[in-house]
This record gives structure tokens, C-alpha cells and sequence, in this order.
């Protein structure tokens, strides 16, 4: 397999990688940037610890060439980091972060036991005070990782990468950093705008006594109001505010503060919905009105860094070349992003749809693919669906109870992790019956947990019958859209499709197998074959049929699929930025020429 560097991987500075402050909506003047060179060491689980093998830069993964290490953690290994750092004391209490580590720690701190964490894709913090000391300290993680051989949820890592699936990864991938705090602190703020009443709901979480707490909004530097309360939550008054879209990613900040603590966050003024458009045909809805998402399918991996950017600018660079070329939307597909993406994604303008991650057993073919095959020969939603229930959990590798009661705990996580992301507007539970359960629950889960966002409960087949989306994934065959049943209102949404393959010498990950849904040799078949998928295939659909949204496949390349518009290095866009935003901009004007 060949190694392609990215252009800010060959930049990377190795003493201090992705430097920037890690989680934007709640933001502090105390970080401590622990990223970096740390020793590192795999061997057997079985043995006890024999030395450190090397030095490794966190927070990448050791099968990743910019960790230093390029090589593979299994199931039957452990991961073992030292790292020393020096520390003077500012504040009273000192917390320490993990974004994410993949997917079972121990974190050991001057040989204080601070806990462990199991989960691969959400942030942890240990509150350090106790354990931290002034001048030098030694920070241990130790890492086991069973990858797809466990039921927890692994996404597209499999030891037998190809096709659609993965180099598996393991350990730290997001950074790890300190902070420090008062006695007394704010640990948590969750904000809800509410553009029908004009006002933001905040809710505030604190550590130590109570105290009251003061919330101010402020526009581009600018007061403008403020509110005061001894509870833990209170709605702000925003009067003629702004509203936030794609087109007008227009951002307010708020400071929340408590006692001696303070935090800055932002929000958007903006709400999702289903709604009716004016003939009547069920729409996905931004701010009360129809709006059509044209999206792609981001997987986000690096051809040097896999889960971990190498940058924010890399981050940056994918984002806002797919607006550039005209798209409003990208589906993160079976992948948890560190927080500064969805900063990115708020202050640049992109909507977001986000899919849990997948667990339980290897998937079956039969189920997964097979069964839906004639869901999609048969233009039915009946051929080919199974029920989810626990008559068939095994049928749908969810036989261990708890991998999933892991799932709800994870669910529970992704929500509150995410809940602040201006740009988040759609939660994806199920994606085509991989490790699907019980889909209906799920979509109540969801629901309940977050009544603000729209749901597609199982992405592509095996529906259910719930969710706000009618949802298909279709590569092959024509695009036509069955309903369950003659009361299926739901939207209709095309929630995969595309995959045209190009290869580019000298970029490709694989250089003896490719992977693709369509296969063309020049820049010029694949331009014109995109341009008559879009206008000639997909825009009649839009009004003809209630066509709502559009999930193209795919951002980049990844490892064998070469199906991405960029290269996996992200060297070379492979279509012309100008015919594409052309495309767009007519596949937009469908819905815009319709009255609203």
C-alpha cells in the first residue's frame, strides 16, 4: 500500500501537533496542550510491561504514518504512553482532558490511579488536583482495543480492511489537554434557541456550591443583553436577532459566568423541522421554511492521519471546498468528529447529519446487502426488510445484551457531546442494518433526548416504518421511491447514492484493487456522467416526486474507494470546482422557482 502524506502532514510539527483550542464552545483562557512526542510501547496483553519501544506523536494512532509508528494494534495487544510534563500551579483545581481514545484506558497519573474510560469516540476528563504536582509529572495511558472482534462500536475499522471497510486504530486520536479551574466551576452549558418564542434557553451543570449565574450575549464583540439567575437554567430574550443558515452562518457569542468561573460559548439563532411545503408534500424545514440539503457522504479519514486531521486547516480545507462547489450539507458518516470540525462546519455555513457509529458482530452479507438487493429489484419496501426485534437480534449481530445497552450509553453521549453544534440537524441511529436493533426504540430514544433535530432511524433499508425520513440509498438501480404503506407521510431523502470511481496515478491509496460503484477512466466521462445524474436523473425527481435531500457518495477517497471528488491526500480535485457549483446551483433553483 502506498503512503501519501497530505500537504499539512509533511508540515506537521511533531513537539506540538493540533495546537488549537479544543472544544470552541467552552472555551477558557487555561489550556495546556499535552499533544505531542510520547513514548510508546504494543505487546501481548498476557505479559507484563517490558519496555518503551519508541516515541510516538499524540494524538495520532500508532497504524497511522504521521503517529511515527505505522504499525498495527490487535485485539490480543496492549497499548502502553508515558509522558512527562512540567507544571506550575495558576488555578485551584486542575482538569484533564481526553477527546477520544480507542477504545478501553487505564490513566495513571504519578502513580495515582485516576480511573479508566471505555468508549472510543467521546471526550472523558479526570479531575487531576489531587494527583498533579508542581515541577515534573508522568502521565500513563494504557490501551486495549478489540476492534471488530467485540461488540462495542467499532464503525468501518476491520482487520481485514477493503472494499468499504477500514484499517482498523487504536489508542489516543483526539487531543489530550489541561486545564485548570476554581474551586467552584461550570462543568457543562447546553443551549437551545427557540426562533418561534425569540429567545435561548441555557442550561448550566456546576461543580461545588451553588452560586448564582450571569449569561451575556454578545454580537460581533457587542453587548447585548444579560441575565442573572440562581437556578441552573434561564431563556434570554434575544429581540430582533439574526437568523443562522447556510447562507448566513451567522454566529452570537454568549459568556457564561459563575463566581470565579467563566466560560465563552456561541450559538446560532436557527430550527429544524418537518414541515409541509405549498402542494402539500412533507419537506425538510430550516427556520420554518422548505429546504432542500444537498449533501455528500464524509467519512473523514486522512490518507496520513486516518481518524485524526492533520490540521484545522485540513479540516477546513474539506468543508469549505464542498461549499465552494456548491453543496449545503455533509453526512459524517459512522464517524464522531473532535469538536473543532463542527465548529467549522457553524461558522462557515454547513449543515450536518450524524450517524451513531456502528457495533455489535461482523455484519452479514445476507442481511446487509443480499436482502436490501431485492428491496431495490423489487421497488418495494417490503422485499427483502426485516423486523429488528429480538426475534432477529442474531440475524442482525446484536445478540450480547451488552453491546447493546452500550449503544444507548453511547447514544446518550453523542447527543450531549454534540447538542451545541449550530450546524447539526439530523441524527442517523441505524445505517443499512449494520448492528441494527429495536430501530423504533431508538428513534424514540433519540426523539426524547433531542426533540430539536430531524431523525433518519435506519439509513438506506431495513426500515421500520419511524423516523421523519423515507430513506434510500440507491447506486444501481432507478430512482424510485416506494412507501411503506399509503400512510407513509415521511420525507423522501435519496440518503446515498453516486459513487462514481475515478482513479488518479500517483494519489491512490491501493494501486493493485479500486473500489467504486462506477467506474471511469478520464476527468471528462466522469464530468458528464455527474452532470447527467444530477440534472437529468435527480432534478425531476425534486418536484415530480417530493425529493428532499441528497447525499452524494463521496467527499475523498478512502483507502481502496477511489469514489471521492478529492483524492484520499486531498492533492487533486478530480471535477471541475465551476461545473459542479454550475450543477448545483440548478439542482437549488428546482426548489427555489417552486412559490413557497
Amino acid at each position: 500500500m502506498e503512503q501519501l502524506l497530505t500537504r499539512w502532514g509533511r508540515e506537521l510539527n511533531r513537539e506540538l501537533p493540533l495546537n488549537d483550542y479544543p472544544r470552541p464552545q467552552m472555551r477558557r483562557e487555561s489550556f495546556i496542550n499535552l499533544n505531542g512526542l510520547w513514548d510508546y510501547a504494543i505487546q501481548p496483553k498476557t505479559d507484563p510491561f517490558d519496555c518503551w519501544q519508541g516515541q510516538i506523536v499524540v494524538p495520532f494512532s500508532p497504524e497511522t504514518i504521521l503517529s511515527g509508528v505505522n504499525r498495527t494494534v490487535t485485539p490480543d495487544d496492549k497499548l502502553y504512553y508515558r509522558r512527562t510534563f512540567v507544571y506550575r500551579k495558576t488555578g485551584d483545581r486542575a482538569l484533564l482532558h481526553f477527546g477520544a481514545v480507542d477504545y478501553e484506558c487505564e490513566v495513571t497519573l504519578n502513580g495515582v490511579v485516576l480511573g479508566s474510560h471505555r468508549g472510543g469516540y467521546y471526550p472523558f476528563t479526570f479531575d487531576v488536583t489531587e494527583a498533579i504536582k508542581e515541577g515534573e509529572n508522568e502521565l500513563l495511558v494504557s490501551v486495549t482495543d478489540p476492534s471488530e472482534t467485540g461488540s462495542q462500536a467499532s464503525g468501518k475499522q476491520t482487520s481485514k480492511r477493503g472494499q468499504i471497510w477500514y484499517t482498523p486504530q487504536s489508542g489516543i486520536w483526539q487531543t489530550v489537554w489541561l486545564e485548570e479551574v476554581p474551586e467552584n466551576y461550570i462543568v457543562s452549558v447546553k443551549l437551545t434557541p427557540d426562533i418561534d418564542t425569540g429567545v435561548l434557553k441555557a442550561e448550566a451543570e456546576l461543580a461545588g456550591e451553588k452560586a448564582p449565574i450571569t449569561l451575556t450575549v454578545f454580537d460581533k464583540g457587542e453587548k447585548l443583553t444579560a441575565v442573572t439567575t440562581s437556578g441552573r437554567s434561564a431563556s434570554i430574550a434575544m429581540g430582533d436577532f439574526r437568523l443562522w443558515s447556510p447562507e448566513d452562518p451567522y454566529l452570537y457569542d454568549l459568556e457564561v459566568a459563575c463566581g470565579a468561573d467563566k466560560v465563552i460559548c456561541y450559538f446560532g439563532m436557527r430550527k429544524f423541522s418537518v414541515g409541509k411545503d405549498e402542494k402539500g408534500v412533507s419537506r425538510l424545514m430550516l427556520n420554518n421554511k422548505p429546504y432542500f440539503h444537498n449533501g455528500l457522504l464524509d467519512q473523514g479519514y486522512w490518507s496520513d492521519g486516518l481518524y485524526t486531521a492533520p490540521s484545522d486547516e485540513a479540516m477546513i480545507y474539506d468543508i469549505q471546498t464542498m461549499k465552494d462547489m456548491g453543496f449545503n450539507m455533509l453526512r459524517k458518516h459512522i464517524k464522531v468528529e473532535p469538536l473543532r470540525w463542527y465548529y467549522h462546519c457553524d461558522r462557515l455555513g454547513m449543515l450536518v447529519w450524524q450517524d451513531m457509529i456502528n457495533g455489535g458482530a461482523p455484519v452479514k452479507q445476507f442481511v446487509v446487502a443480499a436482502l436490501p438487493g431485492l428491496q431495490m429489484a423489487f421497488n418495494t419496501k417490503h422485499a427483502g426488510r426485516l423486523d429488528d426485534g429480538p426475534e432477529n437480534y442474531r440475524l442482525f449481530s446484536r445478540e450480547d445484551k451488552a453491546g447493546r445497552e452500550e449503544y444507548y450509553e453511547d447514544a446518550g453521549r453523542l447527543i450531549d457531546t454534540l447538542y451545541n453544534c449550530v450546524s447539526l440537524c439530523l441524527w442517523v441511529p441505524f445505517n443499512e442494518g449494520w448492528g441494527q436493533f429495536d430501530a423504533v426504540k431508538a428513534f424514540r430514544y433519540f426523539r426524547e433526548q433531542d426533540p430539536t433535530r430531524i431523525i433518519d432511524h435506519a439509513s438506506g433499508w431495513h426500515d421500520q416504518g419511524a423516523g421523519d425520513l423515507n430513506s434510500f440509498h440507491i447506486y444501481f438501480t432507478p430512482f424510485l421511491f416506494p412507501k411503506m404503506d399509503k400512510n407513509d407521510d415521511r420525507v423522501i431523502a435519496l440518503t446515498e447514492f453516486g459513487g462514481f470511481s475515478m482513479v488518479t496515478p500517483g494519489h491512490v491509496f491501493n494501486t493493485e484493487k479500486t473500489f467504486g460503484y462506477r467506474i471511469y477512466k478520464t476527468k471528462d466521462a466522469l464530468e458528464k456522467a455527474l452532470k447527467h445524474l444530477y440534472l437529468d436523473r435527480i432534478a425531476p425527481l425534486i418536484e415530480k416526486r417530493g425529493l428532499s435531500a441528497l447525499v452524494y457518495t463521496e467527499v475523498s477517497d478512502v483507502e481502496d474507494e477511489t469514489n471521492g471528488f478529492l483524492t484520499f491526500d486531498r492533492e487533486v480535485l478530480k471535477v471541475d470546482m465551476d461545473l459542479m457549483k454550475e450543477i448545483n446551483s440548478r439542482i437549488g433553483f428546482v426548489r427555489r422557482n417552486t412559490p413557497q
